[in-house]
C-alpha cells in the first residue's frame, strides 16, 4: 500500500473475478472525482526493468484488467517482471499461488501493519503470522512484505500490535533468507530503531520510500535499498527528489505500488506496471542521467535483492490448486 494513500482509499473483497483463475480479489473503492480510464502505453524502454512492488490482486478502473493483461502490457513496454505483494493472509496466498504459475511474477507475503491491530484484538495475529511463515518457504516467494509501521492510520492503541507483527516479520525474513519490504508511514524513527534493535535482514527495502535526504543517507550507511514510486514525479515531492538525488545508485529500486500513486501526467488514474517507464524517466531526468543507464543499474539491483525471475520453475496452472476464490477482509 502507498505510504501516502488518501484515507478514502479503501478496498472491498470480490467474490468472483475478472477473468476466472488468478483474477483480482480486491477492488479499489475510491472513485470519486477520478478519471477511471487506464492511461496510454508509454514508449517502450530500451533496457528492461522490474516493478519492485505492485498489487495486481486489486482491481481498479472503469474496465479492470486481469493480472495477465496487466503483465502483457508491462512486457510490451520493457517491464520484465513484478514483485506481487500481499498484505493479509488471503492476498498473500493469492500472491504466492499466482507467482507459482506466472513466470513474470515473484511474490512477497506479509500482514500489513494496519491489519495487525485488529488481528491482535481478535486473538488471531499469531495464527496469521504462522501462515506467513509457511508461505515464506514456498517456491517463488522471495520477500516478506509489506510489513512495518504505520502511525498515520493506526493510533497509540494499536501500535504495540504493529511492533510485534513487524518484529515477527523481520525474524521470518531472516530465517528464510528472504528480502524484507517495509511499509513506513509517519514512523521513520520507530522503523529504523526497530531494524537496528532486532537486526535488519541482509536485503532490506524501503517500499515507496518517503524519507528525506538525511534518511536516504542513513539508509545508505546501512546498505538498505530505497524503492521510489510514482509520487517522486509529483510537483509537491521536492523532498523526495532530494532523497533520490543523494541515494547511491546501487541502492535504488523502482516500483508502481499499483493501482496507487500513478506518475505524472496521469496522477489519479489507475496505475499499472506498464506505467513504470513514466516513473523511471522522471527519476532519470531528475538525476540528469541516461534512462538506459539507470534502467541497467536498477535491474541489476533488483536481481541482487530478489534473484532471477527464472531461478525457480513455474508450475502449470492445471496442476496447482490456485488461490482461495473467496477471501475475507481487506486492507484499508
Amino acid at each position: 500500500m502507498p505510504s501516502d494513500a488518501m484515507p478514502s482509499d479503501s478496498l472491498t473483497s470480490l467474490d468472483g473475478g475478472v477473468d476466472g483463475y488468478g483474477s483480482a480479489i480486491r477492488k479499489r473503492e475510491n472513485t470519486q472525482g477520478r478519471d477511471l480510464s487506464y492511461p496510454p502505453l508509454p514508449e517502450p524502454l530500451t533496457v528492461p526493468v522490474y516493478d519492485n512492488h505492485t498489487h495486481l490482486e486489486i482491481s481498479d478502473g472503469e474496465h479492470p484488467l486481469s493480472y495477465r493483461e496487466q503483465l502483457d502490457r508491462a512486457s510490451s513496454v520493457g517491464v520484465r517482471g513484478v514483485i506481487q505483494v500481499g498484505g493479509d493472509v488471503e492476498t498473500s496466498r493469492w500472491s504466492a499461488a499466482c507467482a507459482l504459475i506466472e513466470p513474470r511474477m515473484l511474490a512477497a507475503v506479509a500482514i500489513h501493519p494496519n491489519e495487525a491491530p485488529a488481528l491482535d484484538a481478535a486473538g488471531t495475529l499469531d495464527d496469521a503470522l504462522a501462515v506467513i511463515n509457511e508461505l515464506a518457504g514456498q517456491p517463488r516467494v522471495v520477500a516478506v512484505g509489506e510489513t512495518g509501521l504505520d502511525f498515520f492510520r493506526t493510533g497509540e492503541e494499536g501500535r504495540a500490535a504493529q511492533f510485534r507483527s513487524f518484529e515477527a516479520h523481520i525474524r521470518i525474513a531472516k530465517e528464510n533468507n528472504l528480502a524484507l519490504q517495509i511499509h513506513d508511514r509517519n514512523a521513520h524513527e520507530a522503523v529504523i530503531e526497530t531494524l537496528l534493535k532486532v537486526g535488519a535482514p541482509e536485503r532490506t527495502v524501503f517500499h515507496c520510500f518517503s524519507g528525506d535526504a538525511d534518511m536516504a543517507r542513513l539508509c545508505a550507511d546501512h546498505g538498505w535499498y530505497m524503492s521510489f514510486a510514482g509520487n517522486v514525479t509529483f510537483k509537491n515531492a521536492s523532498l523526495l527528489r532530494d532523497a533520490l538525488f543523494v541515494a547511491p545508485r546501487n541502492l535504488l529500486l523502482v516500483e508502481t505500488d499499483a493501482p496507487f500513486l500513478t506518475p505524472l501526467p496521469y496522477r489519479g488514474r489507475p496505475n499499472a506496471p506498464y506505467l513504470l517507464p513514466n516513473t523511471l524517466r522522471g527519476m532519470a531526468a531528475h538525476l540528469e542521467t541516461d534512462v538506459s543507464l539507470l534502467s541497467a543499474q536498477i535491474t541489476a539491483n533488483t536481481e541482487l535483492v530478489y534473484g532471477r525471475w527464472d531461478a525457480e520453475p513455474v508450475t502449470a496452472a492445471h496442476d496447482d490448486p490456485g488461490p482461495d476464490p473467496t477471501p475475507r477482509g481487506g486492507i484499508a
